[in-house]
């Protein structure tokens, strides 16, 4: 199975990135819509999409006013976006208020279960968790027959972190990582994450491969959060980009 990362900055686009987006095509769902999302229609594939918003952050949202030209170049007759439900209103009340955007896009709101899953195309299914996050967001982890993997953005990894139980073995961790650990306290201030706990986070819970994601749009450097720091303890790290596509 393959992901592709179509943005993979935080907060804002820069020369190199644009923010978080990513989708399975062959399942036909999208992990966030971030100003990536106008990249999507390249690789769509399927007549539906779902997408699910970890959080309505304005880098992870922005991407759902692109829908028009989505739709217009694809084959989609069917958009569902899934999050909570207080999220799902904010995004109808303020992101396509009339003030703001023309027109909503034709798309299917759908509330995340509170407990349970929703089920993927090809015998998958979705389940979501908690992170702690200013304005709180989730997390997910995707099962298909043979295939796993987890979607973590925007958190911090410490001791106090109830999330690692749910990525546990999955084949594929796509986790943020907008700091290096020289800003290891502001990433705590932040509510994000910081390079040596990520890596730690991998090995503890015996993921397949750790892909950073979520990274800070201030540097675009081939480096900008210490690569060689994160392979040291979990050797299968790699830094997302945009366009990077990952079998798991």
């Amino acid at each position: 199975m393959k992901l592709i990362l179509l943005g993979t900055a935080g907060y804002h686009p820069n020369e190199r990135r644009h923010t978080s987006c990513a989708i399975i095509p062959e399942a036909g769902v999208m992990l966030d819509a971030g100003t990536a999302m106008f990249r999507a229609p390249k690789y769509l594939v399927t007549e539906s999409l779902e997408i699910f918003l970890t959080h309505t952050h304005l880098d992870h949202i922005a991407g759902l006013t692109y829908l028009f030209n989505t739709l217009a170049q694809s084959r989609l007759t069917t958009v569902r976006v899934y999050a909570e439900q207080e999220k799902l209103r904010a995004v109808e009340e303020h992101l396509f208020s009339e003030h703001l955007f023309p027109k909503r896009p034709p798309y299917e709101a759908v509330p995340l279960p509170e407990a349970g899953e929703v089920k993927l195309a090809g015998g998958g299914r979705l389940t979501s968790f908690p992170l702690k996050h200013p304005g709180g967001a989730l997390g997910f982890r995707l099962d298909w027959p043979g295939h796993s993997m987890a979607y973590v953005t925007d958190t911090s990894v410490d001791a106090t972190a109830e999330y690692p139980q749910h990525i546990e073995g999955v084949h594929l961790l796509l986790h943020e990582c907008f700091f290096g650990d020289e800003a290891a306290e502001w990433a705590q201030t932040t509510g994000h994450s910081h390079t040596t706990p990520v890596a730690q986070l991998a090995r503890r819970m015996g993921v397949g491969q750790l892909v950073l994601i979520h990274l800070n749009p201030l540097s675009t450097a081939d480096d900008p959060i210490g690569l060689d720091t994160a392979r040291a303890i979990f050797p299968k790290t790699r830094l997302g980009e945009d366009g990077l596509e990952v079998e798991f």
